[in-house]
Protein backbone atom coordinates (compact mmCIF):
# COMPACT_ATOMS: atom_id res chain seq x y z
CA UNK A 1 0.00 0.00 0.00
CA UNK A 2 0.70 3.38 -0.94
CA UNK A 3 0.06 6.80 0.61
CA UNK A 4 -1.27 7.46 -3.16
CA UNK A 5 -3.52 4.21 -2.39
CA UNK A 6 -5.57 6.29 0.35
CA UNK A 7 -7.93 8.24 -2.10
CA UNK A 8 -9.18 4.82 -3.73
CA UNK A 9 -8.77 2.87 -0.24
CA UNK A 10 -10.93 5.63 1.58
CA UNK A 11 -13.37 5.67 -1.20
CA UNK A 12 -13.86 1.95 -1.18
CA UNK A 13 -14.40 1.91 2.84
CA UNK A 14 -16.98 4.68 2.71
CA UNK A 15 -19.00 2.79 0.24
CA UNK A 16 -18.64 -0.31 2.11
CA UNK A 17 -19.17 0.26 5.98
CA UNK A 18 -21.39 1.56 7.87
CA UNK A 19 -18.78 3.96 9.93
CA UNK A 20 -15.61 4.00 7.69
CA UNK A 21 -12.28 4.81 9.03
CA UNK A 22 -11.14 8.34 7.34
CA UNK A 23 -8.18 9.28 5.38
CA UNK A 24 -6.24 10.08 9.12
CA UNK A 25 -6.81 6.68 9.81
CA UNK A 26 -5.23 5.08 6.89
CA UNK A 27 -2.37 7.28 6.81
CA UNK A 28 -1.55 6.77 10.54
CA UNK A 29 -2.14 3.26 9.88
CA UNK A 30 0.11 3.38 7.07
CA UNK A 31 2.66 4.29 9.12
CA UNK A 32 2.10 1.95 12.45
CA UNK A 33 0.93 -1.39 10.75
CA UNK A 34 1.57 -3.42 7.78
CA UNK A 35 -0.79 -2.83 4.73
CA UNK A 36 -1.48 -4.75 1.59
CA UNK A 37 -3.85 -3.67 -1.28
CA UNK A 38 -5.51 -5.84 -4.02
CA UNK A 39 -5.21 -4.63 -7.45
CA UNK A 40 -6.30 -4.89 -10.91
CA UNK A 41 -5.29 -3.05 -13.91
CA UNK A 42 -3.51 -0.71 -11.74
CA UNK A 43 -6.64 0.18 -9.37
CA UNK A 44 -7.06 -0.63 -6.02
CA UNK A 45 -10.04 -3.21 -5.41
CA UNK A 46 -9.25 -4.43 -2.03
CA UNK A 47 -6.64 -3.89 0.82
CA UNK A 48 -5.90 -5.52 4.56
CA UNK A 49 -4.57 -3.53 7.41
CA UNK A 50 -3.14 -5.96 9.88
CA UNK A 51 -0.64 -5.93 12.87
CA UNK A 52 1.97 -9.01 14.22
CA UNK A 53 2.62 -8.48 17.67
CA UNK A 54 5.08 -11.77 19.01
CA UNK A 55 2.98 -14.55 17.84
CA UNK A 56 0.13 -12.66 17.29
CA UNK A 57 -1.65 -11.38 14.21
CA UNK A 58 -4.86 -8.97 14.12
CA UNK A 59 -6.71 -7.76 10.99
CA UNK A 60 -6.99 -4.31 11.80
CA UNK A 61 -9.38 -3.09 8.13
CA UNK A 62 -10.05 -5.29 5.37
CA UNK A 63 -12.62 -4.97 2.34
CA UNK A 64 -12.88 -5.38 -1.17
CA UNK A 65 -14.58 -2.95 -3.55
CA UNK A 66 -18.66 -3.85 -3.78
CA UNK A 67 -18.44 -4.40 -7.55
CA UNK A 68 -15.86 -7.51 -7.14
CA UNK A 69 -17.52 -8.65 -4.16
CA UNK A 70 -19.14 -12.25 -3.97
CA UNK A 71 -16.63 -12.97 -6.75
CA UNK A 72 -13.99 -14.80 -4.96
CA UNK A 73 -11.23 -11.90 -4.58
CA UNK A 74 -11.99 -11.24 -0.32
CA UNK A 75 -10.85 -14.93 -0.26
CA UNK A 76 -7.66 -14.61 -2.92
CA UNK A 77 -6.69 -11.28 -0.45
CA UNK A 78 -7.72 -13.19 2.85
CA UNK A 79 -5.69 -16.20 1.70
CA UNK A 80 -2.59 -14.19 0.24
CA UNK A 81 -2.76 -12.27 4.03
CA UNK A 82 -2.78 -16.00 5.93
CA UNK A 83 0.41 -17.15 3.99
CA UNK A 84 2.15 -14.01 4.59
CA UNK A 85 1.39 -13.90 8.60
CA UNK A 86 1.85 -17.51 8.83
CA UNK A 87 5.54 -16.67 8.63
CA UNK A 88 5.76 -14.77 11.39
CA UNK A 89 3.05 -15.28 13.74
CA UNK A 90 1.04 -18.39 15.53
CA UNK A 91 -2.47 -17.26 15.58
CA UNK A 92 -4.58 -14.78 13.60
CA UNK A 93 -7.82 -12.85 15.09
CA UNK A 94 -10.15 -10.25 13.78
CA UNK A 95 -13.35 -8.56 14.57
CA UNK A 96 -16.50 -8.76 12.53
CA UNK A 97 -19.77 -7.14 12.44
CA UNK A 98 -22.09 -9.93 14.09
CA UNK A 99 -24.63 -8.52 10.63
CA UNK A 100 -21.97 -9.59 8.34
CA UNK A 101 -22.83 -13.22 7.42
CA UNK A 102 -21.08 -12.89 3.97
CA UNK A 103 -17.52 -12.29 6.38
CA UNK A 104 -18.46 -14.46 8.40
CA UNK A 105 -18.56 -17.44 6.35
CA UNK A 106 -15.65 -16.76 4.57
CA UNK A 107 -13.28 -16.68 7.92
CA UNK A 108 -15.21 -19.93 8.94
CA UNK A 109 -14.75 -21.53 5.60
CA UNK A 110 -10.86 -20.63 6.10
CA UNK A 111 -10.30 -21.64 9.04
CA UNK A 112 -11.48 -19.04 11.46
CA UNK A 113 -13.47 -19.97 14.64
CA UNK A 114 -15.64 -17.56 16.77
CA UNK A 115 -14.37 -16.76 19.93
CA UNK A 116 -16.67 -14.87 22.14
CA UNK A 117 -18.88 -12.14 21.13
CA UNK A 118 -17.76 -8.38 21.85
CA UNK A 119 -21.19 -6.26 22.78
CA UNK A 120 -21.55 -2.69 21.22
CA UNK A 121 -18.11 -3.11 19.53
CA UNK A 122 -18.97 -0.92 16.59
CA UNK A 123 -20.56 2.37 16.15
CA UNK A 124 -23.18 3.17 13.35
CA UNK A 125 -24.86 6.51 13.22
CA UNK A 126 -27.62 5.78 14.97
CA UNK A 127 -26.71 2.18 16.87
CA UNK A 128 -24.00 0.22 18.15
CA UNK A 129 -23.13 -3.80 17.10
CA UNK A 130 -22.11 -6.75 18.23
CA UNK A 131 -18.68 -7.48 17.06
CA UNK A 132 -17.78 -11.56 17.15
CA UNK A 133 -13.95 -12.18 18.06
CA UNK A 134 -12.74 -14.94 15.48
CA UNK A 135 -9.02 -16.43 15.72
CA UNK A 136 -7.20 -19.07 14.09
CA UNK A 137 -4.02 -20.92 15.16
CA UNK A 138 -1.73 -21.15 12.37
Amino acid sequence: MSLDDIIHISQIEREITPHPWVESQFIDSHEKHSCLTMTMSGVVIGYAIYNIIIDDAEILNIAVDSEYQNKGYGRHLLDYLISVVSKSAKRFFLEVRASNSNAIYLYEDVGFCSICVRKNYYQTALKTENAILMAMEL
